[in-house]
């Protein structure tokens, strides 16, 4: 065998031969049009996969590289239904304008199949960067960005294959969880245990922050109940539904909670207002994000604000000047009082 001679290259009839169906068809997957063209799924599953396996798809994005640029920059997004990630997007689409890029964002629910197929439809549109926020698996996104050759950088949550900009989640939670303790403390006589409900335990963000909550009782030798850490998700009925399960168990409720998103805090308000359980004292409440009507809950609610306008400021530097491989960029938290007024951060 000639060891010398060049290895031929998979052409789109080759894969049309292998799927069993037409080189148009496998055109039409590769360029994100499959759904235009009603093709079922699982052909362009079956396609797709066979052209990642082929190596196909990156001797066709490649040739995106020889075109003239397009000015136009994709973000995906895990949720629309709170005001961080709205503000995420109105600051990303701003920036991008201001740089002459046309921004297209989508909407993937927190479902790694829709990151993958968004990932792929952007590409197919010739975007010159993805920026994957809160991404379920942005390895696997930045694998194929960078099969084709397009910068891919990761925000709210890290990677560990492309620079990923994120909020200090530890430090944040650390103050956060510290100014809950000294309200109790006032209110109550005490700094007792506190409750910590929503998230999931299996992303970045809550593991820092829950890691900051341990930390925050640990500095002043108050013990934490670990049946009291509730990473049960976000949504609001799984806060709901955790917090009747714990009711159930136990005969007193913690006099205070650490709420990891304004979500889960709509799930805690609705359970405290029907179960009955704090109708004498209100519990002592922080939450780390932020949402002006959180002023009407009550007072001093303590609150954390993501800087978003600093996250996408990072995100920008990086695509105007670049970044050294998969950097990590931790942007510090703006805490808020109860009226809604920003305050320095002590920490920083």
């Amino acid at each position: 065998m000639n060891q010398d001679r060049p290895i031929r290259k998979t052409t789109i009839y080759d894969l049309a031969e292998l799927a069993g169906t037409s080189a148009s068809a496998v055109s039409a997957v590769l360029n994100g049009n499959w759904k235009k063209r009603r093709i079922s799924s699982q052909l362009a599953e079956k396609i797709t996969r066979l052209a990642e396996e082929q190596g196909y798809a990156i001797n066709m994005q490649a040739s995106l590289l020889r075109r003239e640029k397009s000015k136009i920059i994709g973000m995906i997004v895990p949720k629309y239904d709170n005001r961080y990630f709205g503000s995420i997007v109105e600051t990303f689409e701003t920036k991008a304008r201001e740089r002459g890029l046309f921004p297209i964002i989508t909407c993937t629910r927190r479902d790694p199949e829709l990151e993958v197929e968004a990932a792929r439809t952007m590409l197919s549109y010739q975007v010159e960067w993805l920026v994957s926020t809160g991404a379920t698996d942005p390895d696997r996104i930045s694998d194929i960005c960078g099969a084709a050759g397009v910068g891919s950088l990761n925000l709210d949550l890290p990677g560990t294959k492309a620079p990923s900009i994120i909020s200090d989640n530890f430090t944040g939670a650390r103050e956060l969880t510290r100014r809950i303790l000294v309200n109790s403390e006032r209110k109550l006589g005490a700094a007792r245990p506190l409750l910590f409900i929503g998230g999931r335990g299996g992303d970045h963000n809550t593991a820092e922050r829950v890691r900051g909550f341990r930390a925050a009782h640990a500095d002043i030798g108050v013990a934490i109940d670990e049946r009291h850490i509730l990473t049960c998700g976000y949504a609001p009925e799984k806060a709901e539904m955790s917090l009747q399960a714990l009711a159930m168990a136990e005969r007193e409720m913690p006099s205070g909670m650490f709420v990891n998103s304004t979500i889960s805090l709509e799930g805690v308000m609705r359970w405290i207002k029907r179960s009955g359980h704090y109708v004498n004292h209100a519990p002592v409440i922080g939450c780390f994000d932020w949402d002006p009507f959180a002023a009407l809950l009550g007072d001093e609610i303590e609150m954390v604000r993501q800087d978003v306008q600093g996250m996408l400021s990072a995100v920008f530097e990086v695509i105007d000047h670049g970044a050294k491989g998969a950097s990590l960029i931790e942007i510090p938290p703006i805490f808020v009082d109860s009226d809604n007024a920003l305050i320095n951060d002590p920490t920083a």
